[in-house]
């Protein structure tokens, strides 16, 4: 299998692998954040498939290509482009088996309930790109907080630390007192320092029972 990698950016974007890398898909949100549409008579790997485009209904966030396996109905290969048309990743298998291998996949978990008002009362201000909900949060190794994103396919991590990072591609970042707060995606740099221009302040603290409370006062 051919994987090239675009964003985030790096010295040698093409590799190969044995399994195609998981897209962590979220039903109900991509139903809601994305119009869908099929199109047929394409191959990869020499087999027929089946290509579904992802294009988001509002909002600059990355569009995608799935090419799904018509008789197994399995996924050989998917395209990330960014909101201009940049390919961000593609993974294409090259040759496949007779037939498929079972592969145990755990599915994204469900939001936890309340996350949405604990992230917004720790970062009051800040302002959700379109379409993004939170769906995960977990302390740092290094202290405070990681909260992830996703719109039903596309990811952004939402940081606090102590420490604000520079400026790269895919990143925004804001110094707030004591406390730094970071985005991090693939999103257009006007969309990520949008987000996080209006943000007051930050307080681990009523992430409350979503983190572990040594993630409260790193």
């Amino acid at each position: 299998m051919d994987i090239t990698v675009n964003f985030p950016p790096r010295a040698q974007p093409t590799r190969t692998a044995a399994q195609l890398p998981t897209v962590p898909l979220r039903p109900g949100l991509l139903t809601r954040n994305f119009a869908v549409t099929r199109v047929g008579g394409e191959a990869v790997a020499g087999r027929p498939v089946a290509r579904f485009d992802l294009v988001p209904k509002t909002g600059p966030a990355a569009r995608w290509s799935l090419w799904v396996d018509l008789a197994w109905n399995i996924p050989l290969a998917y395209e990330e482009r960014d909101a201009d048309g940049g390919l961000s990743r593609r993974a294409a298998f090259r040759t496949v088996e007779a037939a498929p291998r079972r592969v145990s996949r755990p599915a994204p978990g469900a939001a936890p309930a309340g996350l949405r008002a604990a992230v917004l009362s720790a970062l009051p201000g800040l302002r959700l790109p379109p379409g993004f909900v939170p769906v995960a949060a977990q302390a740092r190794a290094q202290g405070g907080a990681e909260v992830t994103l996703s719109d039903g396919v596309n990811v952004l991590a939402l940081v606090t630390a102590a420490r604000a990072v520079a400026p790269a591609p895919g990143v925004a970042s804001r110094r707030l007192g004591t406390r730094a707060v970071w985005l991090v995606g693939n999103l257009p740099q006007s969309a990520l320092a949008a987000a996080l221009a209006g943000v007051r302040g930050v307080d681990e603290a009523a992430l409350g029972t979503f983190l572990p409370l040594a993630a409260s006062n790193p």
